[in-house]
C-alpha cells in the first residue's frame, strides 16, 4: 500500500534513522527547531532525512537525500541553551515529492512506502544467516550492547530485522542510507549479510594484532625485569628505600617500633614499585614516620599567666576555673604526673569547647578537636585492619598526627552523643583512651604497634551524663557547668559578646551602645537558654538593622539601644516572664523548677469538686512527679484532723492538680512540698502567699528531702522578684554556689518537715479540727467548698 503525507521535515547530520527504531537527538537549528514545534502542535509525525554534507548548517532540497523516515514523536523536552532533546520512533520509509517552503522551515509531500514481504525459503535462510553472523559481531565487538544484540535476533519479521540489526551496525551514514533505499527485505538481508561478514572480518583482525601486542608487551616487560634483576639497576627503588631509613631514623621510634618499621622496608623493596602490595606497604611506612613519638611542645606552667587567659577568656565559671589552676598547678610540682582525663558538663552554649581551648593557650600546648557525635563505629577510634581496601588509622591517631606532638590538648567534643550498632561500640574503644593506666599502651588496629597517649591532656565536653556509659563515666573527673547567672549573661555580653558583634558587622562603639535593661530585656523576653548562644544572634540581630541606619545616614549615625526600644529591633517578645502572683490566693503554691535553659517558676494550682475522692493530674507530668503528688494527697490524708480538714472529705470530693504550660514535659521529686503546699490551702481555704517560692522532695511522714539544681531554682526566684525561699536544710550545703549578691537579696529558710514548710508559705496558721473552739467554723468553710 503507498500513500502521501505532507509533514515538516528535520534534516540530519550524520545519521539516518530506520523504521522500528528509538533514536535521541538533538534539534538546534532555527528551521529545524520550528518544524518540530510545527509538528508537535499536530499530531506529531515528522520526516527525517539525512543531510549529505554534515558540515552544511544550512541545507537545500538538493543538499538533502530524497529517501527519509516517518516518524513520531516520543518525547521532547526544551533545554537552558534553547535547544529541543527529541526522541522520536521510525515507522515507514518515505520518498520526498515535492518540497514546499512555509514559516521558517520546509514541509514535505512525502510518498510513504509500505511493507514488502519476500516469502519462501531464501528469506528463512538470509536471515538465519544474518542471525548468526550478528550474534558473532556482537560478540567481538565492543561498541554493541548484549541487550540489544539479543533483542535484535528475536525478531521474526524479516523487514524489521534488516532494520533492527542495520540501526545498530557501526558503518557510515552512507552505507546506512543504501540500506535504507532497499525496499525489499531480501536485497536488504543479502546486503547486511555481507557487510557483516566484511566487519567481523576487521575485528578478528583487530582481535589478532591486540592479542599479539599485549603478548610482546609482556614479553619485553618480563624481560626487562629479568635484566633489571639480574644487573642490580634499582637506583631509584634504592633512592626511595634510603630516603626512607632516614625519616625512620629521624622519627626516634621506640625500638619494637622501629624494628617493625624496618621489616615493612624491607618487604617494600621486595615488591613490585606498581603492585598494590607496595602502595599498601609505603602508605603504612608513611603513617609510621608521620605520628610524633617523642616531640613535645614545652609546657608552659606559669599560674598566673594561666589564670589571667581563663579570665579574659571567660567571665564566672569561679569553680571550674579554680579547678583547672589547680590541676595546673599539681603538673608543675610533679614531675611526671598522673594523667587525668577532665570531663566538662552542661547545657549548650556555657563555654565547654572554648574553655579547652584556654586551656591549650594557657598552656602552650597544641589543640586538637574531635566530634564525637553521631559516631557509631568503633573503627573511627580504633581504626581499620590493614586488610581492608582504603584502611586508615582511627581519629585518635590522626589527630594525634594533626598535633604533631605527643603532648596536645586533645577535646573529646560531645562524648554524651556517640552511639552504636552491629560495627560495634566506640564508646567502649573509648575506655582504653581515657584510661591512664592503660593509653600509654594504646593499640590502633592499622599502626598494629603501641603507641603512648599518656602524655596527652583529654578534655572531654557533654550535655548529660546518663547517656554515657558507666564503665566510661568512672575514668572522667567530671566538672559541672551549671550555666551563667543573669547577671553573668549581661557582663558576658557587655564585655565580649558586643565587642565582637559589633567587629563582625562593621559598627565601632560609636555607632551603637547598649545599656544595661537592653541587655536584661533580650535575656528575658527573647532567649531562654543556660548559655550566651541565643544571646549572641539577638545582639547580632540588633547590630544589623543599626548598620543599615549608618549605610542609609552616614557613618556620624549613633544611637543607644535601651530596654524600651528592643522591640522596634526584634519584634514582639519570644517569651513571657514568670512573675510572682500579684495577691494571695488559695490553692496556688509558686514551685522551683530546674531545666537545661536554667531555673523556672512551676505554678502549681489546686481546686476541689463534688465527686469520689479521685485524684486528677494535668500538665503533662512524667512518672515521678505523679508519684509527688501521689504522696501528697496520701501526707494530707493522714494529717486532715491536725489541718482542720474533715476527716473522710476524699469520699465526696475529687482534687484536681494542674501545673500550667501543659505542653512542656515536666518531671522530678522536687515538686513534692509545693504540691502539698496547694493541696492543704485548697482544703483549708487558707491563701498562700504570692512572695514564697519552695521546692524540695516529700515523703509520706512529711520530711523533706533535698533535691539538685538549688543554684538555677534560686536565680530563677530571684529574676521573678521573689524574697521568701523555702529549700531542705539537707541543701544548706549548695548555697556557697551562688553569688552573695544574690544571697543577701532573698530570706532563706532551710526546712526539714513539711509542718515548717506550711508555717512559712501559708498566709495563717493552720488550725486543726480539735480542739480548737473555731474548728466547726473552719469544718463547715470546708463543707461549703466541698459542696460547691
Amino acid at each position: 500500500m503507498e500513500a502521501y503525507e505532507t509533514l515538516p521535515i528535520v534534516p540530519l547530520r550524520d545519521v539516518v534513522v530506520f523504521p522500528h527504531m528509538m533514536m535521541p537527538f538533538v534539534v538546534g537549528r532555527p528551521s529545524s527547531t520550528r518544524a518540530l514545534e510545527h509538528a508537535l502542535s499536530g499530531d506529531k509525525r515528522i520526516f527525517l532525512a539525512a543531510q549529505k554534507d554534515a558540515a552544511n548548517d544550512d541545507p537545500s532540497p538538493n543538499d538533502i537525500y530524497t529517501m527519509g523516515c516517518v516518524a513520531n514523536i516520543v518525547q521532547s523536552l526544551r533545554l537552558p541553551d534553547g535547544n529541543v532533546k527529541v526522541l522520536v520512533e521510525g515507522v515507514d520509509r518515505a520518498r520526498t515529492i515535492e518540497w514546499k517552503e512555509d514559516k521558517g522551515f520546509y514541509r514535505v509531500v512525502a510518498k510513504v512506502l509500505g511493507r514488502q514481504s519476500d516469502p519462501g525459503e531464501d528469506v528463512e535462510a538470509a536471515m538465519n544467516k544474518v542471525v548468526s553472523q550478528f550474534e558473532q559481531y556482537g560478540k567481538l565487538s565492543n561498541n554493541l550492547q548484549h541487550d540489544a544484540m539479543i533483542a535484535a535476533v528475536r525478531v521474526d519479521d524479516p523487514s524489521k530485522l534488516a532494520d533492527t540489526i542495520a540501526a545498530h551496525l557501526a558503518i557510515g551514514v552512507g552505507e546506512k542510507q543504501n540500506l535504507l533505499e532497499i525496499i525489499s527485505p531480501l536485497e536488504r538481508l543479502t546486503r547486511i549479510a555481507s557487510i557483516l561478514e566484511a566487519e567481523v572480518d576487521k575485528l578478528q583482525v583487530d582481535r589478532r594484532i591486540q592479542s599479539r601486542v599485549k603478548k610482546q608487551m609482556e614479553k619485553a616487560q618480563k624481560e626487562y625485569k629479568a635484566i633489571q634483576k639480574e644487573l642490580g639497576r634499582k637506583e631509584e627503588r634504592g633512592n626511595e628505600a634510603d630516603d626512607l631509613r632516614k625519616k625512620i631514623n629521624r622519627a626516634r621510634m621506640p625500638s619494637e617500633v622501629e624494628e617493625k618499621a624496618l621489616q615493612e622496608l624491607k618487604r617494600l623493596e621486595a615488591m613490585p614499585p606498581m603492585s598494590a602490595e607496595a602502595t599498601v606497604s609505603r602508605n603504612y611506612l608513611d603513617w609510621l614516620i608521620a605520628v610524633p613519638w617523642y616531640k613535645r611542645t614545652r609546657e608552659s606552667r606559669d599560674l598566673a599567666r594561666a589564670e589571667e587567659i581563663l579570665n579574659d577568656d571567660h567571665y564566672g565559671l569561679e569553680k571550674i576555673k579554680d579547678r583547672i589552676l589547680e590541676f595546673l598547678a599539681v603538673r608543675s610540682l610533679v614531675r611526671k604526673p598522673k594523667g587525668t582525663i577532665l570531663t566538662l558538663t552542661g547545657p549548650p552554649g556555657v563555654g565547654k569547647t572554648s574553655l579547652a581551648k584556654s586551656i591549650a593557650r594557657a598552656t602552650r600546648r597544641k589543640f586538637v578537636r574531635l566530634s564525637l557525635g553521631g559516631v557509631r563505629d568503633e573503627a573511627e577510634v580504633r581504626g581499620h585492619r590493614r586488610t581492608y581496601i582504603g584502611a586508615f588509622p582511627g581519629q585518635i591517631i590522626q589527630m594525634m598526627k594533626k598535633a604533631g606532638t605527643v603532648n596536645p590538648v586533645f577535646l573529646l567534643d560531645e562524648v554524651d552523643k556517640m552511639s552504636m550498632d552491629f560495627r560495634g561500640d566506640p564508646s567502649a574503644a573509648l575506655l582504653e583512651v581515657l584510661d591512664p593506666e592503660q593509653n600509654n599502651t594504646f593499640l590502633d588496629h592499622y599502626l598494629d604497634v603501641e603507641y603512648d597517649l599518656s602524655h596527652v591532656m583529654f578534655v572531654c565536653t557533654a550535655n548529660v551524663l546518663h547517656t554515657v556509659p558507666q564503665a566510661l563515666r568512672d575514668r572522667m573527673e567530671v566538672l559541672q557547668l551549671s550555666g551563667y547567672t543573669e547577671l553573668e549573661k549581661i557582663e558576658i555580653g557587655k564585655r565580649f559578646l558586643m565587642p565582637k558583634t559589633l567587629t563582625a558587622t562593621g559598627l565601632s562603639d560609636k555607632n551603637a551602645t547598649f545599656s544595661d535593661d537592653a541587655y536584661e530585656t533580650i535575656i528575658r523576653r527573647y532567649t531562654r537558654e543556660a548559655g550566651v548562644r541565643s544571646l549572641e544572634r539577638e545582639i547580632a540581630s540588633v547590630c544589623r538593622k543599626i548598620a543599615r541606619k549608618v549605610v542609609d545616614e552616614g557613618k556620624s549615625y549613633r544611637t543607644e539601644v535601651t530596654g524600651e526600644r528592643i522591640t522596634e529591633y526584634l519584634g514582639v517578645p519570644k517569651y513571657r516572664p514568670m512573675n510572682a502572683e500579684e495577691q494571695n490566693e488559695v490553692g496556688i503554691a509558686t514551685g522551683l523548677a530546674w531545666t537545661e535553659a536554667g531555673g523556672e517558676l512551676l505554678l502549681t494550682e489546686s481546686t476541689l469538686m463534688p465527686g469520689k475522692g479521685q485524684l486528677t493530674l494535668t500538665g503533662k507530668l512524667g512518672d515521678v512527679m505523679q508519684e509527688s503528688a501521689q504522696a501528697a494527697m496520701s501526707y494530707v490524708r493522714a494529717k486532715a484532723e491536725e489541718f482542720g480538714i474533715p476527716k473522710e472529705f476524699n469520699k465526696k470530693t475529687d482534687v484536681h492538680v494542674h501545673v500550667p504550660e501543659g505542653a512542656i514535659p515536666k518531671d522530678g521529686p522536687s515538686a513534692g512540698i509545693t504540691i502539698t503546699t496547694a493541696l492543704v490551702s485548697t482544703l483549708t481555704r487558707i491563701p498562700t502567699r504570692r512572695d514564697v517560692a519552695m521546692t524540695g522532695e516529700i515523703t509520706l511522714r512529711g520530711k523533706v528531702l533535698p533535691i539538685g539544681g538549688v543554684k538555677e531554682k534560686v536565680l530563677a526566684a530571684h529574676r521573678a522578684n521573689l524574697k521568701t525561699i523555702i529549700l531542705p536544710r539537707d541543701n544548706e550545703k549548695d548555697l556557697a554556689d551562688i553569688p552573695k549578691a544574690v544571697l543577701d537579696a532573698l530570706d532563706l529558710y532551710m526546712v526539714d518537715t513539711m509542718d515548717e514548710v506550711l508555717k512559712i508559705a501559708l498566709s495563717e496558721p493552720v488550725v486543726p479540727t480539735l480542739p480548737a473552739p473555731d474548728a466547726p467554723e473552719v469544718e463547715t468553710a470546708a463543707d461549703d467548698q466541698i459542696t460547691h
